[in-house]
C-alpha cells in the first residue's frame, strides 16, 4: 500500500515574500523551503523559521495524531516565544 501524506500536494504549499539581505529584492519562499538563492545578486535567502506542517498544511492533525500534534505545537509555541 502507497502511504502518502495527504499535505504533500504542492498545491497547497504557501509562499511567504522575504527581502535578500544583500539587495532588498522580494524573493519568494514555499512553506515547504528553509532558503532560496536570490533570482537577483544569487545570495541565500533564509527564512525566519524552519519550515513545519504544523505550520501551514491543514492535514498536519491528521497526519501526526492528536497527540503528537499538540506536543509539537506547544513546542513550537514555546520556542516562538522565547524569540
Amino acid at each position: 500500500m502507497d502511504v502518502k501524506c495527504p499535505g504533500s500536494d504542492p498545491r497547497l504549499l504557501k509562499v511567504e515574500i522575504h527581502k535578500c539581505p544583500e539587495c532588498g529584492y522580494e524573493v519568494e519562499i514555499f512553506s515547504d523551503e528553509i532558503k532560496v538563492l536570490c533570482p537577483k545578486c544569487r545570495k541565500t535567502v533564509y527564512r525566519e523559521k524552519t519550515p513545519s506542517c504544523i505550520d501551514w498544511c491543514k492535514h498536519a492533525r491528521q497526519c501526526l495524531g492528536e497527540i503528537r500534534w499538540q506536543e509539537l505545537k506547544k513546542r513550537m509555541d514555546e520556542m516562538d516565544e522565547k524569540k
